[in-house]
C-alpha cells in the first residue's frame, strides 16, 4: 500500500509538528484557524492568489486553451510546464505524459451531475457572463451555464467544461457574493 508519510514518521508527529508551529493541517478545526488568526474577515478583503498545478498531456493544447480560449496571460515556462494568470490567480500546467486524462467521479448538486475533481474560479456576474460568450463554440461543456441553488443563500450562475486534457473546470458567480461562505441547509435535488 503506497503512503504519502515516510514510514519513519507517524501521522500523530506530524500533526504535532503542525500545531507547534501554529501551522494550519488537516487536523486543525477551521474555527481554530480563525481564532488563531491565521484566517480573518480582514484577510477575506485582501485575498492573496492562489497558486494551482495540474497535470496536461499536451502542453501545445494547453497554451492555446488556457492562453486563447480562456485568454489567460503565459507567465514563466519551461519544455514542462507553463504559468497563466487566471484572472489574478496563478495556474500552471505540467506535463504528465501523452496518456494523461483525467478520471472523473460525478456528484449530485442541485440536479446537476458535477465531475469531480474539478478546479474553478468565483467571478462577477459580468466577467461570468462575459465568458459564456467568450467561449460559446470553443468548449463543449458538461453542465450548460445555467442558475443553481435558486432563491437559496447559495444561489449562482455556474458552468462546467474540460480543458484538452480532460480536467474539470467550474467558473460560478454568486447572485449574492457576500453568501459565499454562508451557511444553510442546502435542498437536495
Amino acid at each position: 500500500m503506497l503512503s504519502r508519510i515516510p514510514p519513519k514518521i507517524s501521522r500523530n508527529v506530524l500533526t504535532s509538528l503542525f500545531k507547534a508551529s501554529s501551522l494550519p493541517c488537516r487536523a486543525t478545526p477551521f474555527s481554530s484557524i480563525q481564532a488563531s488568526g491565521l484566517s480573518t474577515a480582514a484577510d477575506d478583503r485582501q485575498q492573496r492568489p492562489f497558486h494551482y498545478a495540474f497535470p496536461v498531456h499536451d502542453l501545445d493544447a494547453a497554451k492555446d486553451f488556457y492562453g486563447n480560449t480562456l485568454g489567460c496571460s503565459e507567465g514563466r515556462s519551461s519544455t514542462k510546464w507553463q504559468d497563466y494568470n487566471l484572472y489574478g490567480h496563478q495556474i500552471v500546467c505540467h506535463f504528465a505524459g501523452s496518456n494523461y486524462r483525467c478520471l472523473d467521479w460525478y456528484n449530485p448538486v442541485d440536479g446537476d451531475e458535477v465531475p469531480v475533481p474539478h478546479a474553478g474560479i468565483v467571478l462577477t456576474h459580468s466577467q461570468f457572463h462575459a465568458l459564456v460568450e467568450r467561449i460559446k463554440g470553443q468548449v463543449d461543456f458538461i453542465i450548460e451555464p445555467h442558475r443553481r441553488f435558486e432563491g437559496q443563500p447559495g444561489e449562482q450562475w455556474t458552468m462546467f467544461f474540460k480543458d484538452p486534457s480532460g480536467n474539470n473546470l467550474e467558473f460560478k458567480a454568486m447572485e449574492h457574493e457576500g453568501n459565499l461562505f454562508t451557511k444553510y441547509e442546502v435542498k437536495e435535488g
